[in-house]
């Protein structure tokens, strides 16, 4: 028994020596990451500004990693079917999910998600912000935020907004105006941004929280009158537009945003490492003027202040939609 005894101990401390000097397995495969291709599903059309931003970061990753870096777009469902395809996936890294702030808003306007929005998928990190611009036709006599809220609150449900659709960012947006504001108006959802503006500018539409890329020539050449931006401060692009805080709603902030998550259980290590790189790739200057000529701006996080920006976004959109009386189908 006393041999027993010391061989156990002995086996021990020989077990523990050998943890101390060796790489977990987490710790190997993150030196070997990556060992293949990887692939970044964005769940859009090729065109929109998730896919460019994909499509940008893409090959300097490659630089980065020395692994090709596959962009795949699966449309379908509001970002539903590429969420999908993700959270199925291996967990080791190699298969990513490039989302927008959309992502957050799905399980307001789904009632039944073949995925959990965030048990499901571990955050790398966000990668940019972008706002919205509230915007009237150049036609109206409304000139600020605040003439606005007080058209709306004199002619209570006689106003129309319009959205990119029903849960979308701009829908949201919106809801958030209205909530904040204390106004009712009708929502108008349409299938994408420019029918939206089309409809604005001839008058249908009284206005619209638009993303702040597709308002600008427009506003440009006076088609349509910018009000107030959602940022939390004054854009460049709209040097002379102040804030909806600062103008009519102080608080009030509401931003667009993208970026990049990966299968839940893929080990940390990969995540950090993802992180140090993409975070590396958008502190280069030409990346940063890139996003910046969409209106975006590079925004990298730590992989726990992305996980927790979902959580509170999918609460805070799960509220509007109740205030917004938006039903889950």
């Amino acid at each position: 028994m006393k041999l027993s005894l010391r061989t156990n101990a002995g086996h021990a401390l020989l077990a523990v020596t050998l943890a101390a000097a060796t790489p977990s397995i987490a710790q190997q495969d993150a030196a070997s990451f990556p060992q293949r291709p990887l692939r970044m599903v964005v769940g859009f059309t090729p065109g929109g500004q998730p896919d460019i931003t994909a499509r940008m970061l893409a090959p300097k990753l490659y630089e980065a990693l020395h692994q090709q870096v596959i962009v795949d777009n699966r449309p379908g469902a509001g970002g539903v079917l590429a969420a999908k395809i993700v959270a199925d996936a291996g967990a080791d890294g190699h298969t990513l999910l490039f989302v927008s702030s959309s992502h957050v808003a799905i399980p307001a306007v789904h009632a039944k998600l073949p995925y959990d929005t965030i048990r499901d998928f571990a955050g790398i990190t966000l990668t940019s912000t972008a706002c919205y611009v509230l915007v009237v036709p150049a036609t109206a006599g409304v000139k600020t935020a605040q003439e606005l809220i007080a058209l709306a609150k004199a002619k209570p449900g006689q106003l129309n907004y319009g959205s990119g659709g029903t849960g979308s960012g701009a829908h949201f947006a919106a809801e958030m105006f209205r909530y904040s504001a204390g106004i009712d108006a009708v929502h108008v959802p349409y299938r994408g941004i420019p029918e939206a503006l089309t409809d604005l500018i001839s008058g249908r539409l009284q206005f619209f929280l638009s993303p702040l890329a597709s308002a600008v020539s427009l506003v440009h050449d006076s088609k349509l009158r910018a009000l107030a931006v959602t940022a939390k401060k004054r854009v460049a692009v709209y040097a002379d537009v102040p804030t909806l805080a600062e103008s009519a709603l102080p608080g009030y902030e509401w931003n667009s945003w993208s970026g990049l998550l990966a299968p839940a259980k893929t080990p940390r290590p990969v995540i950090d490492k993802l992180n140090r790189e993409i975070t590396q790739v958008l502190a280069q200057p030409a990346i940063q003027q890139r996003l910046l000529a969409m209106g975006a701006e590079a925004a990298p996080t730590t992989p726990a202040e992305f996980d927790k920006l979902i959580a509170e976004q999918v609460a805070l959109t799960m509220k509007l939609a109740r205030a917004a009386g938006i039903k889950p189908e």
